[in-house]
């Protein structure tokens, strides 16, 4: 008889980490509504644990490493960066992490998928903490600007999948303007996109705050977004079930890539680390 974990691979989810507790308690959170959720998409019994680059444990090669000594025989073993772009630690950071746990850790064969974003569940995410902000999206969208507020990266390319997602949704909804923002690393800052939106004679700014979980960025855009005069700012995406259904996508789309690459390769080789 085959143990469970060798059926359904597990799920390694690494976050960015902080000193926040509260970001912590989002990651938590989220994993548990995607353990109740999974049953639904036959991945009943999911088990998926959480790791953090910095700041907060447990550190992902210590989770690596428990799921290594907790089999006996090859363990399938799915990561997902838990970022909303491809950046720096997607692309560099975890992949030398994952081929330093590849090298040591001979029980395991990692798959490793896509950051969450971008997706078009993040995009109805962010309408739904709009509205909970009192901003519905079928409200006056004409009237409204919208400020996308990111957490800014160094990469370029991931600053543009920002400003691609923000031209993407403008053009959805209809909305007056959506104005791509940072809150480091690059510009503008979501303050400076505020005050250059109601210059530009905007009616009404919003902003949405396209960050994962509270923390010191979500602090800084929603103060400074206020007190520049926006009408609202969203909270963070959270722990919320259109979240978690993101993060199964990505989960089944790693676990499937992995499987048609070992029925390729038959007999001939049985890669250990698969990165999508």
């Amino acid at each position: 008889m085959r143990h469970p974990h060798l059926l359904t691979p597990s799920l390694v989810a690494i976050a960015h980490g902080s000193r926040d507790p509260r970001a912590g308690a989002t990651v938590a959170g989220l994993l548990a509504l995607a353990r109740a959720r999974a049953s639904a998409r036959g991945l009943a019994g999911l088990e998926a644990r959480g790791a953090f680059l910095g700041h907060a444990p447990p550190a992902p090669l210590q989770v690596l490493t428990a799921l290594a000594g907790a089999g006996d025989g090859t363990r399938d073993v799915v990561v997902l960066p838990l970022l909303l772009s491809a950046a720096y630690h997607s692309g560099t950071d975890i992949p030398g992490l994952l081929a330093e746990a590849t090298a040591g850790l001979p029980g395991l064969r990692i798959r490793y998928g896509q950051p969450l974003g971008p997706h078009p569940g993040l995009v109805r995410a962010l309408e739904r903490r709009l509205a909970e902000a009192g901003q519905d999206p079928a409200d006056d969208p004409a009237g409204t600007a919208v400020v996308l507020a990111s957490a800014g990266s160094s990469h370029p390319a991931a600053n543009a999948a920002i400003a691609r997602m923000a031209s993407g949704w403008q053009a959805a909804r209809g909305w007056a303007a959506v104005r791509p923002a940072y809150a480091s690393a690059a510009s503008p800052a979501p303050a400076q996109a505020v005050t250059d939106l109601l210059r530009g004679g905007a009616r009404r700014v919003v902003v949405a705050t396209y960050l994962l979980a509270p923390g010191l960025f979500a602090d800084r855009i929603r103060d400074t977004s206020l007190a520049a005069g926006a009408q609202a700012v969203s909270a963070p995406l959270g722990a919320a079930e259109d979240v978690a259904d993101v993060l199964l996508d990505r989960y089944e789309q790693a676990a499937a890539a992995g499987l048609q690459r070992g029925a390729a390769a038959g007999q001939r080789r049985d890669p250990r680390v698969s990165v999508r």
